[in-house]
């Protein structure tokens, strides 16, 4: 059996680090993604951010992923971000009942102006930080 893989790309910025996923992420690729954001956090970015554009299947183990490493970014008194969810993980995150623990990077709309890159979109998240640990909605964590 034939498993897709998961390319994973980090680009460091002024207060976040974004992690670019293209694949898959599921029980042979998850611990690759939990890696590279433990290293990412290692640096003390405010954000975490995980650019999913290129994700095209996430399993539960994928999910699962994901909340604990949104707990490990909440220990390093980071924020981790989902950035350009498709319509398969926005739907995903619903029906799991978990997308509203998470903090979202919406893209904004678009214009006729110049493409818009991660810096340009708006975050929302509903968690009140009981269930991952997370500062309350529009605090910053300490640093």
């Amino acid at each position: 059996m034939t498993h897709q893989k998961l390319d994973i790309s980090v680009y460091r910025e002024a207060n976040e680090t974004i992690v670019v996923l293209t694949g898959e992420i599921d029980l042979h690729t998850a611990p690759r993604l939990s890696a590279a954001v433990d290293a990412a956090l290692v640096e003390d970015p405010v954000r975490v951010v995980l650019d999913m554009r290129g994700v095209t299947f996430c399993d539960s183990r994928g999910l699962g992923t994901l909340v604990v490493l949104a707990r490990a970014a909440a220990r390093a008194r980071a924020v981790l971000v989902l950035a350009n969810l498709g319509d398969f993980l926005k739907r995903l995150l619903a029906v799991s009942g978990i997308g509203e623990h998470f903090v979202i990077r919406e893209p904004a709309p678009v214009t006729d102006g110049p493409e818009l890159g991660l810096s340009d979109v708006e975050e929302t998240g509903t968690d009140s930080g009981q269930t991952l640990g997370r500062p309350e909605s529009g605090q910053e964590p300490p640093r």
